[in-house]
């Protein structure tokens, strides 16, 4: 629990809207909103209408918080509120879907990196450096040692973004089409299905190439690393509020 000395959830003291916010650093008026959504129990009232928090509440509080970070704020709200609404079964479910999420998401990575590390251990020749104009598709097929056709079918599933001559209305592929048609060569080379290829020149181009998909792959490593962290710092908060719900 952050900020806050752990009450005894058995203890009945009333707390305030201001007891709740002041140790996470949060508003009155972000608590009232948190108990409106269902994200806290009802508050009691007292002869005067003013709401009163318990221990429970705190411990709830502490609990949506910790669950943010790794679950997000949409998942985690529905966590609360299926937990308050007697529900444990489904807040579990939701629970479970975040981490089945996290878990695809690490695959994903380490198939791009796999992929990667294919593709610089491929043993090929030096590649040419397309003209400045670009490469028609026969030449570049030449080049690949495949037929255009395979080229036009990888267009059609996004792997490559030819542009067409104005005159002709031949395609033309420019340097980036040129190194994502050799990787995905690679790629295909290596076992890889074009729809898993697809995600990863999606992943190149918004890299600007392949250098810097590395630096964005670390980062990548980074984030799910902190969200895996922060999952289990929500877990555990969340199981401590389920114990004080008995």
């Amino acid at each position: 629990m952050v900020g806050l000395v752990a009450p005894n959830p058995q203890n009945r003291g009333q707390l305030r809207p201001i007891d709740l916010a002041r140790g996470h650093g949060l508003s009155t008026q972000a608590v009232r909103n948190y108990e409106e959504a269902g994200i806290l129990p009802a508050a009691g009232r007292t002869p005067h209408g003013y709401r009163t928090y318990t221990p429970l509440h705190a411990l709830a509080l502490a609990a949506f918080l910790a669950l943010v970070p790794g679950h997000g704020h949409r998942t985690a709200t529905s966590i609360m509120r299926a937990v308050n609404e007697d529900r444990v079964d489904e807040a579990l479910r939701l629970v479970d879907e975040s981490h089945a999420r996290s878990l695809d998401d690490r695959r994903t990575l380490r198939a791009v990196e796999n992929a990667l590390r294919d593709l610089g251990s491929a043993a090929t020749p030096a590649p040419t450096v397309p003209p400045p104009g670009g490469m028609f598709i026969g030449p570049l097929a030449d080049e690949l040692g495949m037929r255009p056709a395979t080229l036009r079918k990888w267009e059609r599933a996004g792997l490559v973004r030819p542009r067409r001559d104005p005159l002709t209305g031949y395609r033309v592929y420019g340097e980036a089409d040129v190194r994502d048609a050799r990787l995905a060569h690679q790629l295909r080379r290596g076992g890889y299905l074009l729809e898993q290829i697809a995600p990863l020149i999606a992943q190149v181009r918004a890299a600007g190439g392949l250098e810097p998909l590395e630096a964005a792959l670390h980062e990548w490593h980074g984030r799910l690393s902190a969200r895996g962290r922060a999952m289990l710092s929500g877990a555990a908060e969340l199981d401590a509020y389920l114990r004080a719900r008995g």
